[in-house]
């Protein structure tokens, strides 16, 4: 049994979308859980996109725009969480080119800076700041390359 009518759920996720940028999946599932017949939510995420409340090029920018500025996500981390909401590639190399080669390249190299590694030698500690610049999803090209 639904928990909401078509209606309500309608206002519901309306405002739910309008709070922050939302992807396709996320507002799936928020209906999944309200426990809509998949009809019912076809309908409301194709009368979302149509009166954008919904835009999926508009979502990549915003997260990659806060993981990159807030987080300090490398592309790689950024792509695979994209990719794990189901983003379409196009959508994501939009979002990917907001960010300024310049600033990107500053971001790897304060972070670098910033990470204190200890290790008894010269190279164990390349080894783990190399491993910390990964897991922030930063290119090991770009991290190679910088970190000399």
């Amino acid at each position: 049994m639904p928990k909401y009518s078509i209606l309500e759920a309608k206002q519901k996720i309306e405002s739910y979308c309008a709070y922050q940028e939302r992807c396709d999946l996320e507002v799936r599932t928020k209906l999944q859980n309200w426990f809509l017949y998949q009809e019912d939510i076809d309908i409301l995420v194709s009368d979302l996109i149509s009166n954008n409340f919904l835009n999926e090029e508009r979502f990549a920018e915003a997260y990659v725009s806060g993981k990159f500025r807030i987080k300090r996500w490398g592309k790689v981390k950024i792509k695979q969480h994209l990719k794990q909401k189901r983003i379409s590639d196009y959508s994501i190399k939009k979002g990917l080119s907001i960010i300024e080669d310049e600033e990107y390249i500053t971001t790897l190299l304060k972070l670098a800076e910033s990470k204190k590694v200890k290790g008894s030698n010269q190279w164990e500690k390349i080894s783990k700041l190399r491993k910390y610049l990964q897991s922030k999803g930063y290119e090991t090209e770009l991290i190679v390359e910088y970190i000399k």
